[in-house]
């Protein structure tokens, strides 16, 4: 009778209170402050959770790629920035009366919109534009490099490589895009009304909560079942997944390509709701910075990666204002934090203990668990009830 008795323990365990509260409570703190938030706080700080909102998009890719894949991207930038450009391009035009170009073609002599402005009237090519092309660049990018078994720091340094690349290039095209001055989208206008109004960018506040928990859901798919496995597979042991008959330039290529799409995405929202779009997105820093985001969340559990974005993002806003010259110490004691005391970042240490797990850091011994649910699981009652109908010991012979 030791088996039921071993599963009421561990049925006890999972479902307790306790357990329950440590699983359900950032999804608890989530979705309360998004129902809540909306009606207290003034439209400025509600564009600013809008962005940082927009920013857990970026932050769920890399964790579907570096806490599940194992591939540790330095280079996001540049697919977040081809969203926003692409965005960007769309409401320069839509906002201009008929035979206008957009206004810094003026100052660069451009007398005729380039052709690879031209498709940008269109939204439906536009929506397609700003999640399939940066999925392209980085299922080109992943391919070449994938197919040569190029992984570890050296990824890493060739995905910053590029990320420098595509800086550099965008930094220089004055006359295409305006270069180091970005593209303006505050003055445009979206259904008629104007995107950077009050009305507008709550309304792309709602759009944004949206599309963060519809990728939530795409990133959980992805990561359950045998495509989950293989991922997990890839980051745990590569050569041992490619001996079984795997190919694992395939599974890296596709999973590199969602995270670059979800990038795009992320950059689109960004960009309405912070007004421009520019190179310096495509900053070296700023790459880094989402890997902070992932890090210190919770690498390997998505929930923890838009928490990291929201939060990390919010305190740097709040405490920029006060003290702007100490946020890069902070930020940096943060990683610091992460690296040397958790490891599995904020969500990690919240369900496996909590605060409990700071006070056995400070010599403080927990106190020792009971399982008052063991008395009301089925099999320890029929265990009792059968003990008591035959008292000999070992039961009947």
């Amino acid at each position: 009778m030791a088996s039921p008795s071993t599963s009421a323990l561990s049925s006890a365990g999972g479902g307790s209170p306790s357990g329950f509260v440590r699983r359900w409570l950032p999804w608890i703190l989530l979705i309360a402050a998004a129902l809540i938030l909306p009606s207290v706080l003034p439209p400025f700080r509600l564009n600013l959770l809008g962005r940082f909102l927009s920013l857990g998009i970026v932050a769920l890719g890399i964790d579907l790629i570096w806490g599940f894949t194992g591939m540790l991207s330095l280079g996001q930038g540049i697919f977040f920035a081809l969203g926003g450009y692409a965005l960007g391009m769309h409401l320069q035009l839509t906002s201009l009366q008929p035979g206008q170009l957009p206004e810094f073609f003026g100052l660069y002599g451009v007398k005729e919109l380039p052709a690879f402005w031209q498709p940008f009237n269109s939204a439906v090519f536009t929506f397609f534009c700003l999640w399939i092309l940066p999925a392209l660049v980085a299922g080109v990018l992943g391919f070449l490099v994938f197919r040569n078994r190029i992984k570890g720091v050296y990824f890493s340094i060739l995905t910053q490589a590029a990320l420098l690349v595509f800086f550099n290039f965008f930094n220089g095209q004055q006359k295409l895009i305006n270069g180091t001055n970005g593209l303006k989208t505050d003055t445009a206008r979206i259904f008629g009304a104007l995107v950077g109004s009050d009305a507008m960018q709550r309304n792309l506040f709602w759009v944004t909560l949206l599309l963060v928990v519809l990728s939530w859901f795409l990133c959980r798919w992805l990561t359950r079942g045998r495509f989950g496995d293989a991922l997990i597979a890839i980051r745990d042991d590569e050569p041992r997944l490619r001996f079984t008959g795997y190919n694992p330039t395939a599974y890296k290529t596709l999973v590199f390509a969602i995270a670059g799409a979800m990038a795009g995405v992320s950059g689109a929202l960004y960009t309405v709701q912070s007004g421009i779009i520019s190179p310096q997105y495509m900053a070296v820093p700023f790459s880094i910075e989402m890997v902070i985001w992932v890090a210190v969340g919770g690498r390997g559990t998505l929930i923890g990666a838009v928490l990291g974005a929201v939060l990390i993002n919010y305190a740097k806003s709040l405490i920029s204002e006060q003290l702007p010259e100490t946020w890069l110490f902070i930020q940096g004691g943060l990683f610091l934090l992460v690296v040397t005391a958790l490891p599995d970042g904020l969500v990690g240490w919240w369900t496996q203990g909590g605060p409990a797990r700071i006070l056995a850091m400070l010599g403080i011994a927990p106190l020792a668990p009971t399982y008052p649910e063991i008395d009301f699981d089925p099999a320890v009652q029929a265990e009792a009830e059968a003990v008591q109908s035959d008292p000999t010991p070992g039961g009947s012979p």
